[in-house]
């Protein structure tokens, strides 16, 4: 198990590229589920995620080589319908392979996933959608088994609340289901739009995706396809604070701001200089950072996976924060390890008021609790006197491409140690 040891109070400024994103790239990877053709994705991010993925892929017979950011997948036939648990236990995502298979080879066999411990995410708005689509599914031993003997058919889906799962899960088993499939209240997120984009790449016909009503026309077969994942908007918002929470700047190019301009727009209240332009976005510290509040709302309001990140540099500029998080019920475990750092952050529930302090941190060791905790933990031990050693960093290694290498181009001096 990796640790990092950060040691802080160097100014970082300069330029990195955007990866591309896991959370785009998961969804679409268990697509090419549906189609029998080859398929060429680009830009896609070299994380442990993306691994097991393909290795779930590989497992139920898929022909899987990599080259750089290119993955080439061909998928004729496929050998099994089973998601085992072993790899199914690290990460949540894979309960997005159930409605491929189900539309594919309508049966499917998948553990329930693992994954962060941010709250509980049940899986129960993806089931209730499937069996309004035809399909039997129970619960068996740790497995969510399913079958549609007669395929999956279209209906009327209404989402309880906008889950971002249940939408992919949905527009992917709906693309060959037999009629229209109505998705009501969807999520809107940019990675919806971009999974979309790829189904229709390989035939499939979708329209309204990045609204909250998308109506999907089945059909019998989906082909090939080249596609490339778009740019992973969380790691560009955290790479973005790298710079002004040193005093710096730092510059992200390959990512456009449409989809972060809730984000970006606090980031101005707070103090920190923003330009941008085709493919490129810099954000500069200013000396004159001011507290914001906020709540967390899925999109196209403030991202949850910013939220811990923005509450580590909101803590070490003058000024009152208020940050309320409505979407994970436990996603304040990166509180206590701030604090332990310096910052006085008061949680109350799902309430949070940090009372920020410049050059509030100081270096020591913490413990990262989940995937973006870990990078607000990160991003706190270079803004702090002294060194941090962050523990447990399996979970930025879940989203995180090369992290420790891009903030060292930027000036930081941080390294990757065993424990």
């Amino acid at each position: 198990m990796d640790s990092f040891e950060v040691v802080g109070g160097k100014k970082l400024s300069g330029t990195v590229e955007a990866s591309g994103s896991k959370n785009a790239a998961l969804p679409i990877l268990f697509a090419t589920l549906l189609s029998p053709g080859k398929i060429k994705l680009g830009k896609v991010p070299k994380l442990h995620d993306i691994k097991t993925t393909l290795s779930l892929l590989e497992g139920v017979g898929a022909k899987v080589e990599r080259a750089g950011g290119d993955v080439m997948l061909e998928l004729p036939k496929l050998t099994s319908t089973e998601a085992p648990y072993d790899l199914v236990r690290t990460m949540r995502a894979s309960v997005l392979m159930l409605g491929p298979l189900l539309a594919r080879e309508h049966k499917a066999k998948v553990s329930l996933p693992g994954g962060c411990a941010i709250g509980s995410r049940p899986v129960d708005i993806h089931l209730i959608a499937l069996e309004e689509m035809g399909a039997k599914l129970e619960l068996r031993e740790g497995y969510i088994v399913g079958s549609c003997p007669g395929g999956l058919k279209g209906a009327e889906i209404k989402f309880r609340f906008p889950s971002v799962g249940a939408t992919q899960q949905i527009m992917m088993a709906a693309s060959l289901a037999k009629g229209k499939t109505v998705i009501r209240n969807a999520a809107r997120e940019p990675e919806i739009e971009n999974l979309g984009g790829f189904l229709r790449a390989m035939g499939a016909k979708i329209t309204g995706d990045g609204t909250s009503d998308i109506e999907i026309e089945g059909v019998t077969t989906l082909h090939g396809a080249d596609f490339q994942v778009m740019f992973d908007r969380i790691e560009s918002a955290t790479l973005l604070l790298a710079g002004p929470i040193t005093g710096g700047s730092t510059r992200v190019n390959g990512m456009e701001t449409e989809c972060l301009e809730v984000y970006l727009g606090l980031l101005k209240q707070a103090g920190v200089e923003i330009t941008s332009g085709p493919g490129w976005v810099e954000a500069k510290a200013t000396g004159k950072g001011a507290g914001v509040s906020f709540n967390t709302q899925p999109h196209p309001g403030y991202p949850t996976d910013i939220q811990a990140q923005m509450m580590a540099y909101l803590a070490q500029v003058n000024g009152v924060s208020h940050i309320g998080e409505t979407i994970f019920e436990n996603r304040f475990m990166h509180v206590p390890e701030l604090v332990r750092m310096g910052a006085d952050i008061r949680v109350d529930g799902a309430n949070a008021e940090v009372h920020g302090k410049p050059g509030c941190y100081q270096g020591a060791t913490v413990m990262a609790t989940d995937l973006r905790a870990s990078a607000a933990l990160v991003l706190a031990g270079l803004a702090a006197k002294g060194t941090t050693r962050v523990r447990r960093i399996y979970h930025l290694d879940r989203g995180y491409e090369s992290l420790e290498l891009k903030l060292r181009s930027l000036g930081a001096d941080i390294v990757r140690k065993p424990e």
